[in-house]
């Protein structure tokens, strides 16, 4: 019974980690803040000026999958990026593709700038986190 009870704690753990939703040198939640508390989870429904900016991005080649993208000013005037998405897929490179391809949109079609980096939440089907990334210097 002590075997069970330690393989589930570990498993528990392992599990706690890997859905953390960061990337290899992603760093953790607890690394340099974003200000104010960001969510673990959201609805499945975008806002409809999230949902206006997706529709621009996917008409300039982005992926189909993203469905919504709101920006904010966040800590130090950072963009802080929140995407939904409808790929289930929350591995670390089609994660590489969507970050590379959504900054270079915003960067050379809205005029976002990103010279001292972003913070991102991608948020899946089930508006559960798969990504969070701080990508500042």
């Amino acid at each position: 019974m002590r075997r069970r009870a330690g393989l589930a704690t570990v498993l528990f753990t392992a599990s706690v980690s890997l859905l953390g939703g960061c990337t290899p040198g992603s760093g953790t939640a607890g690394d340099r803040s974003a200000g104010s508390p960001r969510p673990n989870a959201t609805t499945t429904v975008a806002p409809d000026s999230a949902a206006r900016l997706a529709d621009r991005y996917r008409k300039a080649g982005g992926s189909e999958d993203v469905y919504g993208i709101q920006r904010a000013d966040g800590p130090g005037g950072v963009p802080v990026l929140t995407v939904w998405t409808r790929d289930a897929d929350d591995d670390a490179e089609p994660f590489d593709r969507l970050k590379v391809s959504l900054t270079d949109y915003l960067g050379r079609e809205e005029g976002v700038d990103l010279s001292e980096g972003y913070l991102i939440d991608v948020f899946g089907p089930d508006g559960s986190l798969q990504h969070r990334l701080d990508a500042r210097p």
